[in-house]
């Protein structure tokens, strides 16, 4: 191992975060040029080997066993590549798109790819669009983490329930509040949302939360 690896890997090793060891390479080169693109685009502040193991390998890292063996996956937002590119690099077997609006950030992310030597679509265009004018075939599983609070995500994701299989979302401490509201603003009335997973905010008190959205099952009459 080089020396990025090595600190990757050790990292993963004092924090508790399973990785497979073929993957520390891919994080390593995803760090590396994720870096290098945050000067230009300010993509992350998780701008050392700490932080990034904490909370963004972590975070992929809690997703991954809950995700089956070949499921299609869209990630929602992509921005950097968190969480999608991680999960492809942990995950393989995976098939794993890239939605990002944001033309420059789009573009960042292709030569991330490019670097890691990935080869997974990025759409450049916002995840409820490709959901509904059906780009590609129906996704098993859309993932997201820090892109909109759960009512806004559920306004745009509600709707299209039946064109998706689930959506699993990495939450914070107030993912009850934003539940309560959602709820309050009518948001759940066609799709379920529970936490299945939760793990610790190194460094913190808190917890992120995964929350698996799913469409309700129809009333038997």
């Amino acid at each position: 191992m080089n020396e990025p690896e090595s600190a990757i890997a050790a990292e993963c090793k004092r924090l508790g975060v399973a990785v497979p060891p073929e993957s520390i390479p891919g994080l390593a080169a995803y760090a590396a040029s994720l870096w290098e693109w945050n000067e230009r685009l300010n993509l992350t502040r998780h701008t050392d080997v700490e932080r990034f193991v904490s909370r963004d390998v972590a975070d992929a890292a809690a997703i991954c066993p809950h995700l089956a063996r070949g499921e299609h996956v869209l990630d929602v937002g992509s921005g950097g590549g968190v969480p999608g590119v991680l999960i492809a690099i942990l995950r393989p077997d995976l098939r794993v798109e890239l939605s990002e609006s944001v033309s420059k950030r789009a573009k960042a992310l292709r030569a991330i790819l490019e670097a890691v030597g990935l080869d997974l679509p990025v759409h450049e265009a916002a995840a409820q669009s490709i959901v509904a004018e059906g780009r590609a075939a129906r996704f098993d599983t859309l993932v997201a983490r820090a892109v909109a609070g759960l009512p806004k995500l559920l306004g745009w994701f509600e709707p299209l329930s039946d064109r998706y299989g689930r959506l699993l979302l990495v939450k914070g401490p107030k993912w009850e509040e934003e539940k309560g509201e959602a709820r309050h603003r009518g948001f759940l009335k066609k799709v379920t949302a529970r936490r299945i997973a939760s793990w610790p905010i190194r460094g913190s008190d808190n917890e992120s939360v995964l929350l698996e959205v799913r469409a309700r099952e129809p009333r038997q009459s």
